[in-house]
């Protein structure tokens, strides 16, 4: 099956403004600030739990926003809808994992086979094969599982910085309460913002010696093929990009009156992760929270003005890369924490919805015990084997229910 084509005419500069609107500036500033906070947090938390240095997280950073922003700004124009691309949060919170005992370019080398691997399945057309080929609860588990340590590391964060996460939860919980407030001050934008005053208040902000204020200078990598490295992510990376991410992704803007292109997300997926695994990001992916709010008001061929706005406030948050990413090392760990913890607890609770409110549901058991128990074997991390072994269960157990 081809590439879908694009939209035809391209619409020009005088054409995007005179759609653009302050609803659609309304929604690009919430979604940009959606994205540069909780998973911003979630790319600082699992740098630090594997040890990569700043200049790594700047230069992931740098790939995640910039060159994924190009990615977004030319398929939001050419389909003329909006068509944003970030990364795979589930893939950045697989690494946890795998850095413990795989080099970095070994993983880079796995985010470049994961992008050949979407390239050809978007440009074959066998998305959806792919996409229907695990049962989804199974999938779900091994997320839960693997984002299960964000939840934990949040009530850690209690015992460690009370005063910081206490204020931030409380915030979150009263914008979450107030339904009316919170179409104002997002829930996780208040959290931040009470997280930065109590901050500055117990004086806990220590930045590193040297300037704060720098610009992108992104690290060029050398991928290393390891099978180990493959045989571990490539999988589980691929199928949270079309099952975890452009699945919902693809629900949303299908919701909105959209007809997202399939095959065409998932090639540009593929070459998006080819190219960011070069300068250290995880894999691209179509965003679902992101595109919700760029398509959740206005009119629906007016709507990709927002997602050309958020674009190129991504672009500018890229090249700040290292400003931002000094800023936020500079912070209490419980800060990273909590405002980690909180943006995954919608998806967390979702993942174990899913994983165990219906069918394949002893699978799904089994996958997220796997994955929780985080045990390697043949030096290929747990995620994998919580796919594995969920899946064998399910296919000696539970092949009635496929049928159902």
């Amino acid at each position: 099956m081809p590439l879908e084509p694009a939209t035809t005419p391209v619409p020009r500069p005088r054409q995007i403004l005179a759609d653009f609107g302050g609803l659609h500036a309304s929604n690009a500033v919430v979604a940009f600030l959606f994205s540069c906070t909780g998973p911003v947090a979630i790319i600082l938390s699992v740098g630090a739990r594997g040890r990569l240095s700043e200049s790594d997280i700047a230069s992931w950073i740098f790939a995640a926003f910039f060159i994924n922003g190009l990615l977004s700004f030319a398929f939001t124009l050419a389909y003329r809808q909006p068509l944003v691309f970030l990364w795979s949060i589930p893939g950045a919170v697989l690494l946890g994992p795998a850095l413990g005992h795989l080099t970095f370019p070994q993983i880079i080398g796995a985010f470049l086979v994961t992008g050949v691997l979407l390239l050809a399945l978007g440009v074959s057309g066998w998305v959806r094969r792919a996409m229907e080929a695990i049962p989804m609860p199974i999938v779900m588990a091994m997320v839960a599982g693997v984002f299960l340590r964000f939840g934990l590391d949040l009530v850690r964060a209690f015992r460690d910085g009370l005063w910081i996460a206490l204020p931030m939860t409380a915030a979150f919980l009263l914008l979450t309460l107030r339904p009316k407030l919170s179409r104002i001050v997002p829930p996780l934008i208040g959290a931040l913002a009470v997280g930065a005053v109590m901050i500055w208040y117990l004086g806990a902000f220590r930045p590193a010696p040297g300037d704060l204020f720098a610009i992108a200078s992104p690290n060029l990598y050398k991928p290393v093929l390891s099978l180990p490295a493959i045989i571990e992510l490539v999988i589980p990376l691929a199928i949270t990009v079309l099952v975890a991410q452009n699945a919902q992704g693809i629900a949303i803007l299908t919701a909105a009156g959209h007809k997202p292109p399939i095959n065409a997300i998932t090639a540009g997926c593929g070459a998006g992760s080819m190219l960011t695994a070069l300068f250290g990001s995880v894999s691209t992916c179509l965003t679902g929270p992101v595109n919700a709010v760029l398509a959740g008001s206005g009119e629906k061929d007016k709507q990709y003005t927002a997602a050309l706005l958020f674009c190129v406030l991504a672009l500018l948050f890229g090249l700040l890369a290292p400003f931002f990413t000094r800023l936020l090392l500079a912070t209490p760990a419980s800060f990273i924490a909590t405002l980690a913890g909180l943006a995954m607890l919608r998806v967390l609770q979702t993942a174990f919805t899913i994983s165990f409110a219906g069918r394949f549901s002893f699978g799904a058991l089994v996958c997220f015990l796997v994955t929780v128990a985080d045990i390697s074997i043949w030096r290929i991390g747990a995620p994998f084997w919580g796919l594995v072994f969920g899946l064998a269960t399910a296919w000696l157990l539970e092949r009635e229910e496929a049928k159902t």
